[in-house]
């Protein structure tokens, strides 16, 4: 996830998640309404499966840019929590972290 200071963080998974969702409704549209025949078979269908399977894929690109833009999260001396809580929170700091913080 490349991070930036800003309105929105991780702005590569936003670009994602937009383009898989343009692409996979234009895909679903034209195997709808487009006949697309080639020697004598329809490939309309294959259209509208690629389609949603690219809006689904999609999905995982809006998952990781709306965790990306959450904001108010308690300070790790706050937060005890067990041990896979910690690992949790010490993965998504280093996703959220811009390249140039996270070498020491």
């Amino acid at each position: 996830c490349v991070c930036s200071d800003g309105l929105t963080h991780c702005k590569f998974a936003l670009v994602f998640a937009v383009a898989m969702d343009l692409l996979g409704v234009i895909s679903m549209l034209l195997g709808v309404f487009a006949s697309l025949e080639f020697e004598g078979q329809d490939f309309g269908d294959l259209l509208v499966y690629s389609g949603a399977l690219l809006v689904l894929f999609s999905m995982g690109g809006w998952v990781i840019w709306y965790s990306g833009n959450i904001q108010g999260l308690t300070t790790t001396k706050k937060l005890g929590g067990t041990a896979f809580d910690r690992l949790a929170r010490n993965l998504s700091r280093r996703i959220r972290m811009p390249r140039s913080q996270s070498s020491p």
